[in-house]
């Protein structure tokens, strides 16, 4: 069996944000911040002009999703303790046990993930970047589709979209 893929390494596809990791035994990190750089291979079938995708029609995609995320503080919004609240007067308040933050809220983003792991990031990223993929070009032959989220060199969290043949796409 033959297989073909695009693989993005372009280093204007980073983001840099401010986050805290919340381990299972409810401790955190000291608020922070890393300079995240983003990689992506999306395999499918070869099409009769030889290509699986165009690179031009992912590499904005993906530059425009880092470049939303850049210099903001992100959110766990999913997370069971940790709890947030947009105030009138353009700040955001975040409360996880003892701690409280408060920061203006055009430099927060609230992402509907669990913690701010490098693997949700991953995973924020590649579902949407499949969404958009669908939203422009309808079912794209895309076979697979793994994003690596590196935090420094050498850690990276890694999110891999299987096409099952089932008609529903992760959003």
């Amino acid at each position: 069996m033959e297989n073909w893929s695009i693989l993005i390494t372009k280093e204007y596809l980073k983001f840099s944000c401010a986050h805290f990791l919340i381990f299972p035994d409810g401790s955190k990190e000291r608020l922070h911040g890393h300079n995240y750089q983003v990689t992506c291979e999306i395999d499918g079938s070869l099409s009769q002009h030889g290509l699986v995708i165009d690179f031009k029609l992912v590499k904005p995609i993906v530059k425009k999703l880092c470049d939303w995320l850049d210099e903001h503080w992100l959110i766990p919004g999913e997370h069971r303790e940790l709890t947030f609240r947009h105030r009138e007067d353009g700040h955001t308040e975040v409360l996880y046990r003892q701690c409280q933050y408060l920061a203006p809220t055009e430099e927060v983003i609230v992402l509907p993930i669990n913690n701010t792991s490098a693997e949700n990031f991953a995973a924020f990223l590649g579902r949407r970047l499949h969404a958009e993929l669908v939203e422009r070009f309808g079912r794209v032959s895309v076979r697979r589709l793994r994003m690596t989220v590196s935090e420094t060199s050498g850690q990276d969290g890694v999110y891999v979209y299987a096409d099952d043949g089932d008609e529903d796409v992760p959003t």
